[in-house]
């Protein structure tokens, strides 16, 4: 019972992490939405998604050296776990916006939210102890 309790505390910290990220920088999205009125090609988003991820799972490094996740399978575990997790997150957050009429941003859709965590998760899979 102590190691599955000790294998789901791991996986939180690392879920946890990445939501506070994501979740801040949907914020900021959100405070941007009015200067920002013109829409990018999906293309060039998710490049940019990537690429912020990417920056996010190097910036994270910088606070959280060490991975919460010890073992080494368990890591690769997480690089998949971790990105639905809070991309299923960042979609019902959209989805309570939507019913509220507010603007949505492409953070609030699961493909986008999946693919800035899972670059995050896996900058911090390659370089966290």
């Amino acid at each position: 019972m102590e190691f599955l309790f000790e294998i789901v505390l791991q996986f939180a910290g690392e879920i946890l992490l990445q939501l506070v990220t994501q979740l801040a920088i949907e914020l900021g999205l959100h405070s941007l939405g009015e200067t920002l009125k013109r829409p990018k090609h999906p293309i060039w988003a998710m490049i940019g998604f990537t690429l912020w991820g990417a920056i996010a799972g190097g910036l994270s490094l910088l606070i959280f050296p060490n991975s919460a996740i010890a073992k080494p399978a368990y890591r690769y575990l997480n690089l998949f776990i971790t990105p639905v997790a809070v991309g299923g997150v960042m979609a019902l957050i959209g989805q309570t916006r939507l019913r509220r009429g507010q603007i949505l941003v492409r953070m609030d859709r699961f493909g986008y939210a999946f693919t800035f965590a899972f670059w995050m998760a896996f900058v911090r899979f390659v370089w966290a102890t």
